[in-house]
Parts: C-alpha cells; sequence; structure tokens
C-alpha cells in the first residue's frame, strides 16, 4: 500500500486527537491504542508514526479539550453580546443538565479527566494544561459577589454526583439543586432574572 500524502497525514492525526479527547472524557485514560485507533476507523500500526507515545497523545487530547471548553465559553460571550452574567448563566443552565451528564465526551474535560488526572505525576504535560484550564475555568465563572473557584467546584461536583447516580430521581434532584443555587438571586448567583 502507498504512503499517505501530508494532507492525509495531518488528517488522520486530527482524527486521532479528536476521537481521543472524546474517548479520554467517556471512559478515561485508560483505553487502549488498538482501541482508539479502531475507534477513529485507522490502524493500530499507523498509531506511532503520528505520536510518540501513548502519554504524547494523553497530552495532546487533554489540550485539545480544553481548547474546546474556551472556545465554547467565547462563543457564550459572543452569542450574548458580551454580556458575561448571561452567558455564565446560560453555561451553568446546559453544564448542570441531563444532556451534559449523559454524554460526557463531549463535555467537559474538567469533570471527565478529573481522576485521570489526580493519577498523573506532576511533571505531566496532561496535568499542567489540567491544572491551567481549571484555573481558567474558575476565572471564567468569577462574579462580583461569587468566586469562580466555589462556582466550578459545585458545578463539577454535582456533574460528578448526577453521574455517579444516574438513572435514579436523586441524579436529576442533585443538578437542579446545583443549578438553583448557582442562579437564584440571593444565593450567590447573578441577580438577573
Amino acid at each position: 500500500m502507498g504512503r499517505v500524502s501530508q494532507a492525509q497525514a495531518e488528517e488522520n492525526r486530527r482524527r486521532v486527537v479528536d476521537t481521543a479527547s472524546r474517548l479520554f472524557r467517556e471512559q478515561g485514560t485508560h483505553v487502549s491504542v488498538a482501541d482508539l485507533m479502531k475507534a477513529a476507523g485507522l490502524t493500530h500500526g499507523g498509531f506511532y508514526k503520528q505520536f510518540a507515545s501513548k502519554e504524547a497523545l494523553v497530552d495532546e487530547a487533554t489540550s485539545h479539550a480544553f481548547d474546546e471548553l474556551t472556545r465554547h465559553h467565547e462563543e457564550g460571550l459572543e452569542r450574548y453580546g458580551g454580556q458575561r452574567a448571561a452567558a455564565q448563566r446560560a453555561l451553568i443552565d446546559t453544564y448542570l443538565s441531563p444532556e451534559h451528564r449523559d454524554s460526557p465526551g463531549e463535555g467537559c474535560p474538567v469533570a471527565a479527566l478529573a481522576t485521570d488526572m489526580a493519577r498523573e505525576g506532576g511533571d505531566h504535560e496532561a496535568r499542567r494544561v489540567y491544572t491551567e484550564g481549571v484555573g481558567d475555568f474558575a476565572e471564567w465563572l468569577t462574579t462580583d459577589d461569587q468566586d469562580g473557584l466555589t462556582r466550578l467546584c459545585t458545578m463539577l461536583g454535582a456533574l460528578v454526583l448526577s453521574r455517579a447516580t444516574s438513572g435514579s430521581p436523586l441524579s436529576d434532584e442533585i443538578l437542579a439543586t446545583a443549578r438553583a443555587a448557582l442562579t437564584t438571586t440571593g444565593t450567590g448567583g447573578d441577580s438577573e432574572g
């Protein structure tokens, strides 16, 4: 079989990174290279032509997931005409929704990768990207009357607990309770309403 063009090689690499970003959020970074390449529709042997190691892919896929999160925040701000409080409210509503709970592969890397990053050593690129991403997300959530880190911890905790209790009424109650706590006037949420 002939060699692939440079453009096709770049497309294959992008497909692997996209697939890894999704699968790592769905299943964790322990997904095997063989399973990942199969999900990307490529052969296992092609992996090492694109990446030096699985760790290098974890680094790149983590960065990709946080780039998506940043784009999502920017798009939300644009959609609400630069009104940060309205964009934050919409984000909280979406973040603490059954749809987000049920779609970790397309969702927030902070929640989906937390356990894997806790197991990474402090000198890994993925851990550095994750840590910066958490800080940036918390900063984006900051309001005049509430610390963004507190808001992020509430959102993250609620999402993780709702995923762990999915299929029970408690799961939806966790989401609704956290959403109300973060968005209702007088409880540290925004005052628009």
